[in-house]
């Protein structure tokens, strides 16, 4: 079973907010502070640590803000295969037909 399979969208949006507003306190920065340092309007900050809405260029230049952009790097990494069958597996090509 995928862990993942129940957590929408709508919850990873409002939980990197939540984190977003915890690193920006932890650093002792107000909102205003991070708006300016990151380019982001404080109207969209504002949203974003409310109701979790941001554009991805916003949210990546928060992260730039707050020295978090490397954590990026990791999404949409391709796994690495666990054993030599996730190997062949992955090396047979789909069968195309009805079915």
């Amino acid at each position: 079973m995928n862990p993942y399979q129940y957590i929408t969208p709508e919850d990873v949006n409002l939980g990197l907010a939540q984190k977003v507003r915890a690193r920006r306190l932890y650093l002792g920065w107000k909102q205003q502070t991070l708006a300016e340092r990151s380019g982001v309007s404080l109207p969209s900050l504002r949203r974003f640590e409310n109701k979790g809405l941001i554009s991805l260029s916003s949210l990546l230049n928060l992260a730039m803000a707050l020295d978090c952009l490397g954590d990026f790097s990791q999404v949409f990494d391709v796994p690495v295969a666990a054993s030599i069958a996730d190997l062949e597996q992955k090396g047979k090509k789909p069968q195309r037909g009805r079915l």
